[in-house]
């Protein structure tokens, strides 16, 4: 995978680790991690200014999602992404918890106005799906000048006199719309394509899609989150296989205690900004990255 390069904030074409290891050596760069991922800051103004087109395309998923970004002739970076899908069952646990206070021996409090029938309000599960691919996209536009977003249109079918389908699924068509709208709002050119545009480029070029959708390897998802970042290019760019498998944290936050007590009644405290011993917005560096140090001898 390239090695995105940073100057004066502004990102530049990503270049070859070989490239990347010499200047870091003769100190015309800098070494640095952006939430997981390996990039170089420029010391000197860079020999070439020219910014080639280079597209992220994006394969949506309910538990697993698939993110390629690739120039016109290479493979940038390949990334599995766990989807968040915590958010419905921690509702539904302070939802519980909102109830058991209230059935006590408390006075009266006046339940908030939420208007939840309007269209353009998200479920909190939804939203939080949405809004994962949306700030990875933003934090991989930092690194990578991106162009172009490509997503796999995904069709919510609405079906007459079919109440229960139609709620269960209006959520999702509402959800990708506003996706939409926040990456043309970065500035971003979004395609769309259907899941059948998206099995005819498979086809075409040979490629094969397994069918083990929590698998970790690049032919449940990224297989078809690349094929889509390049499906314009004249030639496809050079396959590389390799990706990062990234796993957001789940941080509790707002909530006083734990919700069973133990001896003599006595709650612990629980929950704050740290999951497993590790503050938010701390990016660990992982097992790849480490010996990818060791391996250039920073």
């Amino acid at each position: 995978m390239l090695v995105g390069v940073i100057y004066n904030g502004e990102a530049m074409m990503p270049c070859c680790p070989t490239r990347a290891r010499r200047l870091i050596a003769s100190r015309e760069a800098t070494p640095f991690i952006h939430k997981g991922v390996f990039c170089i800051r420029l010391n000197r103004a860079p020999s070439d200014n020219k910014i080639q087109p280079v597209n992220i395309g994006v394969d949506p998923g309910s538990k697993k999602e698939g993110i390629s970004v690739t120039t016109q002739t290479k493979t940038v970076i390949n990334i599995q992404l766990d989807a968040v899908t915590w958010v419905k069952d921690a509702l539904e646990s302070r939802r519980n918890a909102r109830k058991a206070r209230r059935f006590r021996n408390t006075p009266c409090r006046e339940n908030k106005y939420l208007n939840t029938s309007t269209k353009e309000w998200l479920p909190p599960s939804t939203k939080a799906r949405w809004q994962l691919k949306l700030n990875f996209i933003r934090s991989l536009t930092k690194i990578f000048p991106i162009s172009t977003c490509v997503i796999e249109d995904i069709k919510a079918v609405t079906k007459p006199d079919k109440k229960n389908w139609n709620v269960s699924f209006s959520p999702l068509e509402v959800g990708k719309k506003w996706f939409y709208s926040e990456l043309e709002s970065m500035g971003l050119n979004v395609v769309l394509k259907q899941g059948f545009d998206t099995a005819e480029l498979r086809k075409q070029h040979g490629l094969h899609k397994s069918n083990d959708k929590m698998s970790n390897k690049w032919d449940a998802h990224c297989v078809d989150s690349w094929i889509l970042s390049a499906y314009n290019a004249e030639k496809l760019p050079i396959l590389d296989t390799n990706m990062l498998l990234i796993k957001p944290m789940q941080f509790h936050r707002r909530q006083l205690h734990a919700f069973q007590p133990t001896k003599y009644g006595i709650r612990r405290p629980y929950g704050s900004t740290r999951s497993m011993g590790v503050q938010k917005r701390f990016y660990c560096i992982t097992s790849e990255i480490r010996s990818m140090y060791n391996r250039w001898n920073f």
